[in-house]
C-alpha cells in the first residue's frame, strides 16, 4: 500500500473530480475525515463537536457577560413591585404550611443562634459576603482549570438565576424577619455592616424577593462544582459543607424559610436540565480541556479513495 494522500481542512482531495471531495456515489468511503465532507455535513459535525467539547472561553467576553448579567439581575430584581401586603400573605401561607408539616422550626433556630452574639454576627457577615465571593471564586477556578466545562457550568448558573427572577416577580415573599411571627432581625439588632437585607441598604434592595433563595441555588451550584471537579478529598468535603452551612445561615438570620431553599433547588435543577439539553451531557462530564481550535494540519485519507476519484475524473 502506498503513502496516504493529504488534504487540508479547506480543500478537496488531490485529483478528485468533485468539488467537495465526496465519492461519485455521494457517500463517504470508509476512513474519510470531516475535512472531505460537504459543507452542511461539516457544519453539523462542528456543532456536535462544540457541544461535546466547548471552545475555550474568551476572558473579555466572560467578564462582559458576567457584568451585564449581574446588572440586569439587580435591575430586574429591584424593579419588581414591592407588594408588601401580597408578600406578607404569601409568607403566612408558607409559615402555616411548614408548621402543618411539622418543619416550621425556623423561629426556634433564629432565637437560639441569636443568643450567641459572636456566632450570629459571624453568620450576618457570612450572609452578606460569601454569597458573591465564593460564587465568583468558583467561576474563576472553573475558567482557569476546567475551561472545557466552563461554558456548560456557567449556563447552569445563568439559567438558574433567570428562573429565580421569574419567581421574584410572580411570587413576592416577605422574609421571616419582616413578618409578625416573632422572628429576630439579626442584622438590625446587632447593627451588622454590609447586608442588603436590613439597615440603610434595604431601601435600595427589594425586600420581598425571598422566593426562591439564590443563596441556596448558587451555593449548591458551587458545592457540586467543587465536589465533582476538585481532586483533594478534603476540598470536596468542604464543597458539600458550603451549601449546608449556607442553609443554616439563611434560616438563623431569618432571611429565608425552608421552602425558599426548596425553591432555589428547583431553579438549579432547571438550570442543569437546560445545560444538559444544550450539551447532551451533564456539565461536569465534558472534557476538562477543550479541543484545539483552528487545526489546519493536513488530514490523511485512504489511498484507494484518491485512486477511485482519479479514475472517476479520467472517465469524464
Amino acid at each position: 500500500m502506498g503513502e496516504p494522500t493529504e488534504i487540508h481542512a479547506a480543500g478537496a482531495v488531490q485529483g478528485s473530480g468533485s468539488v467537495d471531495g465526496t465519492a461519485p456515489s455521494g457517500r463517504m468511503p470508509d476512513g474519510a475525515t470531516r475535512a472531505a465532507q460537504t459543507r452542511s455535513a461539516a457544519l453539523r459535525s462542528r456543532l456536535r463537536d462544540q457541544r461535546r467539547s466547548p471552545a475555550r472561553p474568551r476572558l473579555w467576553f466572560e467578564l462582559a457577560l458576567i457584568g451585564v448579567s449581574y446588572w440586569l439581575y439587580s435591575l430586574v430584581r429591584n424593579a419588581v413591585p414591592e407588594q408588601a401586603a401580597v408578600a406578607l400573605k404569601h409568607s403566612t401561607w408558607i409559615w402555616h404550611f411548614e408548621r402543618a408539616l411539622g418543619v416550621g422550626v425556623e423561629r426556634s433556630v433564629n432565637h437560639g443562634v441569636n443568643s450567641v452574639t459572636w456566632l450570629i454576627v459571624g453568620m450576618n457577615y457570612y450572609y452578606a459576603t460569601l454569597h458573591f465571593i465564593v460564587t465568583i471564586g468558583v467561576l474563576v477556578w472553573i475558567y482557569r482549570w476546567h475551561p472545557g466545562r466552563y461554558a456548560a457550568a456557567r449556563t447552569v448558573l445563568f439559567v438558574t438565576t433567570g428562573i429565580a427572577l421569574v419567581g421574584f416577580y410572580f411570587f413576592p415573599l416577605a422574609p421571616p424577619r419582616l413578618t409578625a411571627f416573632g422572628f429576630v432581625d439579626t442584622v438590625k439588632l446587632h447593627e451588622t455592616w454590609g447586608s442588603m437585607a436590613s439597615g440603610p441598604a434595604a431601601h435600595v434592595s427589594n425586600q420581598y424577593a425571598a422566593m426562591p433563595s439564590m443563596h441556596i441555588g448558587w451555593s449548591v451550584w458551587c458545592g457540586l462544582a467543587i465536589f465533582f471537579l476538585a481532586r483533594r478529598t478534603w476540598v470536596r468535603v468542604l464543597g458539600l459543607l458550603y451549601p449546608l452551612t449556607t442553609l443554616v445561615v439563611i434560616v438563623s438570620t431569618a432571611n429565608h424559610f425552608w421552602m425558599d431553599a426548596v425553591g432555589g433547588l428547583a431553579c438549579l435543577a432547571v438550570g442543569f436540565a437546560a445545560a444538559r439539553a444544550v450539551y447532551h451531557v451533564w456539565a461536569y462530564q465534558l472534557p476538562r480541556t477543550p479541543a484545539r481550535e483552528g487545526d489546519d494540519r493536513p488530514v490523511t485519507v485512504p489511498e484507494q479513495w484518491s485512486a477511485e476519484s482519479a479514475v472517476g475524473a479520467s472517465r469524464r
